[in-house]
């Protein structure tokens, strides 16, 4: 069975892969294992957002240091937890909410448009883009004065709604500029579980990410084959510079999904081909694995995908 530290950058082999245990994961798995927690916690509907730009060294996202053992991972790209009010926007270009429902394999519309809703929101409440324009042909420019930025912080802190915000600037929803990736449910052994459905977009032209103010930890743009030729050591950690990263190797500051998707970045030959390629919205749930002297590790199925001229910023 490969392991996905010996997986090149690129490449996702078909079968099954082992994952190291990220150090927030392991008390978990020890009481799933050892006192026979056995009776999974629900997990809570959460969107993510894979944000797309083209560079010559390769394709590149905008990835985040996630604090406090966020069932996305330390390391992850934008995203978190669908909300109630996003039921509230109502201004909406794109496929409707029913033709989300059966582009994400899922009967309850309403579901479906909470998470399309959440998507766009925790991408802008965490990197400042915003897919939402004055019409359904048009988005936001300049998104990084301090009018934007305490747009963010009230919708963070719930000061304000999504929807409020957006009612606000006259904005209709750019929907038809999100695509839908795959579909991961945490391990069950997770005391914080999400399911989770990830999306892509590209970087708008006119708008630039940045940091929620008081907020972000650290994040920026990195490339993704950059990123995976450094899965053996500590660079990234290092980098972030933390009590909780510095020394930790690239694959234990990732969850599965991330790794996975990072490598369908490194393959894909430029953002429109990536966000062009035809794909079935594939399910996932990692496995715990048990091995000798309390070790674990994480089993996900996998099947062989290739993901497809470099991508202009919309």
């Amino acid at each position: 069975m490969p392991n996905s530290s010996s997986t090149p950058a690129g490449f996702r082999p078909a079968g099954k892969r082992l994952f190291p245990l990220n150090p927030d994961q392991r008390e978990a798995a020890l009481a799933w294992v050892e006192f026979g927690e056995h009776t999974p916690r629900k997990p809570r509907q959460a969107s993510s957002v894979v944000l797309l730009k083209d560079s010559p060294g390769g394709l590149q996202t905008f990835m985040t240091y996630r604090s406090g053992g966020s069932p996305l991972g330390p390391v992850a790209f934008p995203g978190g937890t669908v909300e109630a009010a996003d039921d509230d926007v109502t201004d909406w270009a794109g496929p409707a909410p029913a033709a989300w429902a059966k582009n994400l394999g899922t009967a309850d519309i309403g579901l479906a448009k909470r998470h399309v809703v959440a998507a766009i929101r925790e991408l802008f409440e965490e990197t400042g883009i915003l897919l939402a324009g004055p019409d359904a042909s048009s988005l936001v420019e300049g998104n990084s004065g301090p009018e934007w930025m305490r747009a963010r912080v009230s919708i963070a802190s719930q000061e304000n709604t999504f929807a409020s915000v957006l009612k606000r600037y006259g904005l209709v929803l750019r929907t038809d500029l999100l695509k839908s990736l795959s579909h991961w449910t945490s391990p069950d052994f997770a005391h914080r579980r999400f399911d989770t459905r990830y999306f892509a977009a590209a970087n708008p032209v006119n708008q630039e990410a940045s940091l929620l103010e008081n907020k972000g930890l650290w994040g920026r743009w990195v490339t993704a084959a950059e990123v995976l030729k450094d899965r053996h050591n500590s660079a990234l950690g290092d980098e972030i510079n933390l009590p909780a990263t510095r020394g930790v190797v690239l694959g234990e500051l990732l969850v599965p999904s991330v790794e996975i998707i990072l490598e369908k970045i490194a393959a894909a030959r430029g953002c429109i081909a990536y966000l062009n390629h035809t794909r079935a919205i594939n399910e996932y749930q990692p496995k715990l694995v048990a091995g000798a002297g309390s070790t674990f590790s994480l089993e996900v199925a996998t099947a062989p995908l290739s993901e497809g001229a470099p991508c202009r910023e919309r």
